[in-house]
């Protein structure tokens, strides 16, 4: 019995670590980009970089109100497949073309509509307010292309496909990248090698970084749509593409709350990062970077989180509560043991990757001093992000929801109010209330799991 449990746990590991790399390269090269980003418009100064930054709050909340309506097609599918019923997987891919179009076209309309506004409501300051604004504009020109990426990719990765996601990511980042070094910059000699070679430049500075994402963002768009038309499993070929209630209805039970969770936590991160503008340029482009900075060593924790979500979807859609329990025991300790390993490198390596995006001693300084701080957290909050991603997977958002607005809301946004608006305290004291946000987030978590409430496979009295 042994030996078979032994196989069966090196199975599920192969298992989990196919579904997690390809995500995880993926993040990796859109941190990647992002780096590559903010290092080319941190080289116009650092107004240019709070310029870009101070609207990527909102940018989050966009994104992430659109990528709860993904989850809501990762639970359905990822169940489908457990359960063996390819024609639901299908039919809810169908729907989701039914909702990018729909969702894509009210973003659009919103986002776009509020271009000029957002700076303002951002407490952006009034100096880069028409530049933040025409940057925030022409990036959401492609929204719908953007929410096919999004959603599209979430129903690849919901059948097991996290590769095909994955090659476009690449693709995009790399047309990004190229698209950048031709806008952002004017015409140059180049120094390569000891020749001198002219190079050709628009030299648009934020609005070409704009336009190179805008681009990058239709590319993806459209070639994630025609791979899942093409897709040999889930493919939504021969479908019902108007509502279908009785899809529609059960992804959206889950999506809704989990869109609720994330429009919560996002509108408080705009909140969070308007109190952070209002500090200044200097606090404004310290915390875009050091967030930059961050989020590559988040890809771990979020490479394991696509793959728990599936894997805990398919579980349940087979019943099969044994791997379940299985699956929450091992990824647990994968999880930590890869956040401890980051968290140190991020705590080591602070001071040169804030040097790469600004030269400004100030802004060096003050993001290592919060990087620091954060590093020692990741832990904590990697083991939040798998209990996330299991729950997410067997449809339960009510739990993540009540969690997350709770620490946003009562914590980090109560908390950095009074420290930064009331105390006048600075960027540190808004980072630690973060921090306690997330600490908090863990001490819930990790009593949901020892009372094992989040799995619906396990019976009350168990």
């Amino acid at each position: 019995m042994g030996k078979k449990s032994l196989r069966l746990n090196r199975e599920m590991i192969v298992i989990i670590l196919s579904l997690a790399w390809p995500t995880m390269l993926e993040q990796l090269m859109q941190t990647a980009v992002q780096y590559i980003d903010t290092a080319m418009v941190g080289s116009l100064g650092t107004q240019a970089t709070a310029a870009v930054g101070a609207t990527s709050t909102v940018s989050w909340l966009v994104g992430s109100s659109i990528s709860a309506l993904g989850v809501g097609f990762l639970s359905f599918i990822a169940r489908a497949y457990g359960a063996g019923d390819r024609q639901a997987a299908s039919r809810a891919s169908a729907q989701a073309a039914f909702i990018v179009l729909s969702a894509g076209t009210l973003f659009t309309a919103l986002t776009l509509s509020l271009s000029g506004i957002i700076p303002t409501w951002m407490q952006v300051d009034p100096s880069i307010r028409t530049i933040a604004g025409q940057y925030f504009f022409i990036l959401y020109l492609p929204m719908l292309p953007r929410t096919a990426s999004i959603i599209f990719g979430t129903v690849l990765r919901a059948a097991g496909d996290t590769k095909s996601p994955m090659k476009i990511g690449v693709l995009v980042n790399l047309v990004n990248v190229v698209l950048n070094f031709l806008l952002i910059y004017p015409t140059r000699v180049m120094d390569i090698f000891g020749l001198r070679i002219p190079m050709w430049g628009a030299g648009w500075g934020v609005i070409g970084a704009a336009v190179a994402s805008a681009i990058a963002f239709t590319v993806g768009g459209v070639l994630i749509t025609v791979i899942l038309w093409r897709h040999p499993m889930v493919s939504p070929r021969g479908q019902r593409f108007t509502p279908d209630m009785a899809i529609l209805g059960p992804c959206l039970k889950v999506a809704l709350p989990n869109m609720l969770q994330r429009f919560g936590t996002s509108f408080g991160y705009v909140a969070f990062a308007s109190m952070i503008n209002s500090l200044g340029d200097i606090s404004t482009a310290a915390h875009t970077i050091a967030n930059t900075v961050e989020s590559a060593f988040y890809i771990p924790g979020y490479g394991m989180q696509t793959a728990a979500a599936t894997l805990a979807g398919n579980a349940y859609g087979a019943k099969d509560k044994q791997r379940m329990d299985d699956l929450a025991s091992m990824m647990i300790p994968i999880e930590i043991g890869l956040m401890i390993l980051s968290g140190g490198l991020l705590f080591l390596l602070a001071p040169p990757f804030m040097g790469i995006f600004s030269d400004n001693p100030e802004v060096i300084a003050l993001g290592t001093t919060v990087l620091r701080m954060v590093a020692l957290s990741e832990p904590f909050y990697g083991f939040s992000i798998i209990m996330e991603g299991m729950i997410l997977g067997v449809g339960n958002t009510k739990l993540p929801f009540a969690y997350n607005i709770i620490g946003m809301w009562g914590v980090r946004i109560v908390g950095t109010f009074i420290f930064t608006q009331i105390l006048t305290f600075g960027l540190v004291s808004a980072w630690a209330c973060m921090i306690a946000h997330n600490l908090l987030i863990f001490v819930l978590y990790l009593r949901c799991h020892l009372k094992r409430n989040w799995n619906p496979l396990v019976s009350p009295a168990a």
